[in-house]
């Protein structure tokens, strides 16, 4: 993709209709993506599980808490001051490139300097090495930051995907292959840094485009602040959400972090496979139309609403299976992490829908109000996770559930404010789902005793057929369930068309995107 013309304006434009038609593609290639991705993630987790410690993974959690905050720095605040300008040139770019290429040498250095400050905090001499190696994943990805904001920009899923792919099968295969041959956590960073490396390589590769040197234009100040504040919201919320492995690394040692760091993976497992790959596709779409528009309210409650049904439904089964699918995945010797993950499940369906407020702040250019909200959730969340501090992993996962729980309504009725999006209507949208998820868990119990336990079973195959029949009765409860609160299949039908739309080679997604350009319709 070369994304400026010979007058150094952005040449990649989509309006009208086509929003929703390759907002909806968008979103399926993305979802699509990241289930290829998770199975890639999948496969790398149950080898390196049996192949390394939970040592392991808590010494290199001890250091990834604080690098991944500043190798975020111009991902998180460039790429949606990118993506949601009007209209941005060459020279801008190129502005931008600059500034975060600089900060992102600088960051390196600052942070290979503190590893000896990070091993007496954690009482581990072994960590300052490991600092000083993760420290290049920080430079690495600068270099890219502007490259993917402009596929980003021009929707180019396809190729952003087909890029995190690649350098995450990249990224598994050295840490298996490095921890086979005995290197321990350093087969971990090896794999981290395989998979920067390559992504950035990447990004260049299908964004063929060369920044100019830095000058002076209008319009570089207000991105940079735009940035700016987008990454202190992140900044807060990264804080607040790795407050918990700092403290159980601190308290209760690697071995006590690398259980935890397991289970609160599985946690945000469904975040990372929706939410998380939708954020750029929704913003990308809702920019596109007046902020305080009908369209924009009805496009992001339609996509709320989905990401209802499928979010409480994924979250209340992973609740029920919780035990049966660490002992499956991890294999023995990690049974702490399956009771751990039991008190994160009833968090996870609640999480999916609070992330999608910021989608409101971003998509009308308020990171000033999103930062605003940020210091809320960061004093909530953290007074919760220290007061959970002395009831061990076990508490911390039960707050964060509790926070999440706490910070939804009032997140959604900040955001909806300066569009006069009442909360009313986004209750409208959602209640009914976790009402559902809530009384199929319920009858899931009243027929448990009639599920088969495979107790003649050998141990895997035995652990796998529970967790399939559990999944299926709580699909069928569920499904039940949301059909008799809807009086109707509409959720289902909504769901199933959504979904067709999404698939990239579906003849009757073409079709059905053919008819929404004739009516104009959007996505309701």
């Amino acid at each position: 993709m070369k994304p400026f013309d010979a007058t150094g304006a952005f040449r990649l434009t989509i309006e009208g209709n086509d929003v929703r038609q390759r907002g909806v593609r968008s979103a399926g290639v993305t979802v699509l993506s990241q289930a290829l991705a998770f199975g890639i993630q999948l496969a790398a987790t149950v080898v390196l599980a049996r192949l390394l410690a939970p040592k392991d993974f808590g010494l290199l959690t001890m250091v990834t808490t604080s690098s991944l905050l500043l190798e975020t720095f111009g991902r998180a605040g460039f790429t949606e001051a990118i993506v949601q300008r009007e209209k941005i040139d060459n020279f801008l770019a190129s502005n931008l490139f600059w500034i975060t290429a600089g900060s992102g040498l600088l960051l390196t250095t600052g942070f290979a300097a503190t590893g000896t400050l990070m091993a007496r905090f954690y009482r581990n001499p072994q960590i300052e090495s490991v600092a000083v190696a993760m420290s290049v994943t920080i430079f690495l990805s600068s270099l890219s930051v502007v490259h993917n904001a402009l596929l980003t920009r021009a929707m180019r899923y396809k190729a952003i995907s087909a890029n995190v792919l690649l350098s995450r099968a990249a990224s598994v295969a050295v840490s298996i292959l490095l921890a086979w041959s005995g290197w321990g956590p350093w087969a971990l960073v090896a794999g981290a840094l395989t998979q920067t490396l390559a992504q950035s390589v990447g990004a260049w590769a299908l964004c063929r485009w060369i920044p100019t040197r830095p000058r002076r234009v209008v319009g570089t100040g207000s991105m940079v602040r735009f940035g700016l504040g987008i990454y202190a919201h992140y900044c807060l919320t990264y804080f607040a959400r790795n407050m918990d492995n700092v403290l159980v690394g601190w308290g209760f040692g690697a071995q006590s972090l690398g259980f935890y760091k397991k289970a609160y993976d599985m946690f945000l497992l469904p975040a990372s496979q929706l939410s998380s790959p939708l954020w750029h596709v929704a913003v990308s779409s809702l920019s596109r139309f007046k902020p305080d528009s009908a369209e924009h309210r009805r496009y992001f409650l339609g996509g709320l609403s989905v990401l209802a049904f499928v979010g409480m439904g994924v979250g209340a089964d992973l609740s029920l299976v919780a035990k049966d699918l660490i002992r499956f995945l991890l294999g023995p010797g990690w049974e702490e992490t399956g009771r751990i993950f039991m008190f994160f499940g009833p968090g996870i369906g609640v999480m999916l829908l609070y992330e999608t407020h910021g989608w409101i702040h971003v998509s009308i250019g308020r990171a000033d109000r999103w930062f605003r909200w940020g210091i809320v959730e960061f004093i909530v969340t953290g007074l919760m996770l220290l007061l959970a501090l002395p009831h061990g992993p076990v508490g911390m996962a039960t707050a964060w559930t509790a926070s999440y729980w706490i910070l939804m309504i009032p997140a959604f009725w900040y955001a909806g404010r300066p569009i006069q999006l009442g909360i009313a209507p986004v209750l409208s949208a959602i209640w009914k789902y976790p009402l559902a998820s809530l009384l199929a868990s319920c009858a899931f119990v009243g027929v448990s005793r009639t599920i088969p336990h495979f107790i003649a079973l050998p141990e895997p195959v035995g652990v796998f057929a529970r967790i399939m029949t559990t999944s299926l009765w709580f699909a069928a409860l569920y499904l039940a369930a949301v059909v008799l609160l809807h009086r109707g299949y509409a959720p289902l039908q909504q769901a199933a068309g959504l979904l067709q739309e999404m698939i990239p080679w579906s003849r009757f997604s073409r079709l059905r995107n053919q008819k929404a350009t004739l009516q104009g319709r959007v996505l309701t």
